[in-house]
């Protein structure tokens, strides 16, 4: 198939919001590159699913795409169009199948030495899409905070290195119910400023107790049961011998919320499918805890662009082979305490650098906790950089000077 003989009839099987964002868009389709639309597709067809942040982006981008007089757009689909394609891809189905098209055009574009073509035909089009893009600051300042070492008796190096020049490192903190006032602040936030998937608490253990319908809450602990399935369909494949990582990758990528017990409305459809993708294309998201609030908190950044995100971190269980890993997931495993710190000061350290990719990053602030300890760093607009305070503070004044 062509792009030119695309009609509505060609999605009858795409979500009802992404067979609507189609076909208002058919005339605009018809004129791209075929890979081009493949590609666009992919996102498309995902549409009802996606956050409002990426709704937005995915509507300026062919806002500005229709706006461009055809030869400006000709030229900027060249380098698309120019890839060629093999007889298998040229007779996919990359309507139907976008994510599988895709996977099997990064394999023919590396074989046949055309990737960088193609990377410099991509980096181009991101560029001229994003200074034409219009980004609106965010109702609210930013707020992150992350909290970590659960569990963990003491650090044996100095935490928040990486950040420390950035912010106050404070050295008295008094721990006394801190998880619990961040949570409340965190739900004070979204119910003050109520926005949809504009609040996030991601817990790498069990959530805490919190009644708060405006704040996105997700755990680890909470999607034991779908990693369990997840990581038995794993199995399969592997045991089966056929395929290899490709097929794993098919599976992966067709691999929807109700196969492994994800099951609710539409809110929740929108959160279960993000659930979905973290533990289907993050790497060890399925079994590493830390791993699993990392990943979470960067893509939830990422794509709903909060403006309120708290990310505790919890102990991971200790290395083992993977395949022992994907047999046995129900094996009680033991923790390693002081790997998990190492991991999630790390995670806080790229949870800001992710935070700081969004709009309105000069007024963010951010702050991290060594859970259970006197020890934090925090980082604000009214905060000096790369200072250190001893002054007493419980959880509460602390988060007074960053709000």
């Amino acid at each position: 198939m062509v792009p030119s003989e695309l009609n509505p009839e060609k999605f009858q099987a795409y979500p009802p919001q992404a067979r609507e964002v189609v076909t208002d868009h058919l005339t605009l389709l018809r004129q791209l590159p075929a890979t081009f639309v493949a590609l666009l597709l992919r996102e498309i067809i995902v549409y009802d699913w996606k956050f409002p942040a990426e709704r937005e982006d995915l509507k300026q981008q062919l806002a500005y795409l229709a706006a461009l007089p055809g030869e400006q757009r000709q030229q900027l689909m060249l380098g698309f169009a120019r890839l060629t394609l093999s007889k298998e891809l040229e007779k996919f189905d990359w309507v139907n199948e976008p994510v599988q098209y895709a996977e099997r055009l990064t394999a023919h574009l590396w074989a046949t030495d055309q990737i960088d073509a193609f990377r410099a035909a991509a980096l181009d089009y991101g560029e001229r899409v994003e200074s034409a893009q219009t980004t609106a600051p965010p109702t609210l300042p930013r707020l992150g905070i992350v909290v970590i070492g659960k569990g963990a008796t003491a650090a044996k190096y100095p935490l928040f290195r990486k950040l420390r020049k950035q912010g106050t490192y404070f050295s008295q903190i008094r721990p006394e119910n801190g998880v619990r006032i961040l949570l409340d602040a965190v739900a004070a936030r979204a119910t003050a400023h109520p926005l949809p998937f504009g609040h996030w608490y991601i817990d790498g253990g069990a959530s805490e107790s919190l009644s708060c319908p405006g704040l996105a809450a997700i755990s680890y602990d909470s999607l034991q049961p779908a990693r369990a399935a997840l990581l038995k369909r794993m199995e399969k494949v592997i045991q089966s011998g056929k395929g290899g990582p490709e097929a794993l990758r098919t599976l992966m990528a067709r691999l929807r919320p109700e196969d492994i017990g994800l099951s609710g409305g539409t809110n929740a459809a929108v959160l279960n499918h993000f659930q979905v993708s973290l533990l289907t294309e993050g790497s060890g998201t399925q079994i590493f805890s830390t791993t699993f609030v990392q990943w979470a908190a960067r893509e939830a950044l990422r794509r709903a662009q909060p403006v309120t995100l708290l990310a505790r971190f919890a102990p991971r269980q200790r290395e083992r082979p993977m395949d022992e890993l994907i047999a046995s997931p129900e094996q009680a495993p033991a923790l390693d305490l002081e790997g998990s710190l190492i991991d999630a000061d790390m995670g806080a350290y790229l949870t800001w650098i992710n935070q700081q990719r969004l709009s309105g990053s000069e007024q963010s602030s951010f702050l991290v906790w060594f859970e259970d300890h006197s020890e934090a760093l925090a980082i604000g607009p009214a905060l000096p950089h790369g200072t250190q305070s001893s002054s007493p503070l419980d959880m509460r004044q602390l988060l007074g000077q960053i709000t």
